[in-house]
């Protein structure tokens, strides 16, 4: 089987190396240990080019042989590891070895609710739930490699900007590698729920005046500066961990590709790392089609959506404000990779209004789901797309739920108890103790 030596290191590349780090703009290469957070040569952000899986004879594997070792290195296995993400540890960081630093992370659930799929309109409709991790997102599928990357590299701190998701990830493993965190958060802009998991894993929490954007420039700069190791998803390993999610919805569909994979975009590194991964699977020949990315922005934080309503021509920033506070941000770091994919796959960018978001928020988790926010985008986007008609009745779909729904309890708060005007609204009800008040919230709730 020939492999697309384009998206793998060749033969004649990188004598004795597994991976390199290669820049974007120039394709300068990088040692895969260098910790240099962006190209030493032009700033440009950089990417891992691994090697193709090869057999003992130093051929590459056909695409069965990859399948079966994905299997073989499943948790259910005797010789398989309990992380969803080190499972494709061949197409992640081969030579990790023993600075693996794992929760274990990875591994959830692929779902079918009829009320959701009922919902939005689309009967083949699944979710991708990575609210099931560690620390309750997707983040964690980054931050096991990044941060196994700052072990190996000898990292003395490392650091982040943030809304919320990145800090509580990034303060979870820096803690189990024992290696000091810092993190970067717009002052009162970040939710509850994650703010509280980044104090309780020890992490040093800087309120910055300023948005997230603001937060991403000053760590970059620290980084520059004092040689903190920058663990945002413009880190290459970070996408590494993060595009496991596609490979991990792959492995469940038996590798029959879905015809749609919808998900909410902010600073575009799943975007990125979504296209990279299929990208990869397809040039070795797991799966026969590609589905096509659909990133989902909410319409007070979308610069991609305009970008793309415009192909591309130029990058936009905004002042970012939504309710979907993992999202709320205006100027995406790792715009131009997200374009590649989207083009790729022949993908789109769309945007929903916080009113559409919490609309399919509310369905998701009256469906015993549950999701934060942001994560509701990508269903909201998937009932826009069917009534647009680009989502067809027999399309299989995969949305995937990027965060928890105790990730943000004071929107719940405020929804279900504050809020005169919501007409979904789930109150609690105060009753006197007796069973005869109990009868009568039953029968109430009947009507």
């Amino acid at each position: 089987m020939a492999v697309n030596e384009s998206i793998f290191l060749s033969a004649h590349e990188a004598h004795g190396q597994q991976s390199v780090q290669r820049c974007d703009d120039c394709g300068h290469d990088l040692d895969e240990r260098d910790a240099s957070p962006a190209c030493p040569k032009c700033g440009g952000l950089l990417a891992i080019i691994h090697r193709a899986p090869l057999d003992v004879m130093g051929a590459p594997l056909e695409p069965k042989a990859v399948q079966h070792a994905f299997v073989q290195h499943c948790c259910a296995m005797p010789m398989g590891h309990p992380s969803g993400v080190w499972r494709f540890e061949s197409l992640v960081m081969p030579t990790a070895g023993d600075a693996i630093t794992s929760h274990p992370e990875g591994n959830t659930p692929l779902m079918e609710r009829p009320r959701v799929a009922t919902w939005a309109g689309c009967e083949g409709l699944l979710l991708k739930h990575e609210g099931y991790n560690p620390t309750g997102s997707f983040k964690d599928r980054g931050m096991t490699v990044g941060t196994t990357q700052a072990v190996r590299t000898g990292a003395t701190a490392v650091a982040c900007a943030s809304t919320g998701n990145t800090s509580a990830s990034l303060a979870s493993y820096a803690a189990q590698a024992g290696i000091p965190g810092l993190v970067f958060v717009p002052a009162g802009k970040v939710a509850l729920g994650k703010m509280a998991q980044t104090l309780a894993y020890g992490a040093k929490t800087l309120l910055v005046k300023g948005d997230f954007d603001a937060c991403l420039r000053l760590v970059q700069d620290a980084s520059r500066e004092l040689g903190i190791y920058l663990l945002n998803s413009i880190n290459p390993w970070r996408v590494e961990g993060q595009k496991t999610i596609v490979f991990e919805i792959l492995q469940q569909l038996g590798w029959d590709a879905p015809d749609f994979i919808v998900l909410p975009a902010g600073n575009l590194g799943n975007t990125a790392a979504f296209g990279k991964a299929l990208r990869e699977a397809k040039a070795l020949g797991l799966i026969a089609k590609v589905p096509r990315l659909v990133s989902v922005q909410a319409a007070g934080a979308a610069p991609f959506a305009k970008g793309f309503r415009e192909d591309f021509a130029q990058r936009y920033t905004v002042q970012a404000e939504t309710i979907a506070t993992a999202i709320r941000i205006g100027d995406p770091a790792s715009w131009d990779r997200a374009v590649r994919a989207i083009r790729e796959t022949n993908g789109m960018v769309l945007s929903v209004t916080d009113d559409e978001i919490v609309d399919a928020k509310v369905q998701i988790d009256a469906a015993g789901v549950g999701c934060e926010p942001a994560s509701a985008a990508s269903v909201a986007g998937v009932k826009q797309l069917v009534r647009d008609g680009v989502i067809r009745a027999g399309d299989r779909v995969v949305a995937v739920l990027t965060g928890h729904v105790l990730k943000d309890p004071g929107m719940l708060v405020e929804l279900h108890q504050q809020r005169a005007d919501f007409a979904q609204a789930n109150r609690p009800v105060e009753i006197d103790a007796s069973v005869a008040a109990v009868e009568r919230v039953i029968a109430e709730s009947r009507v």
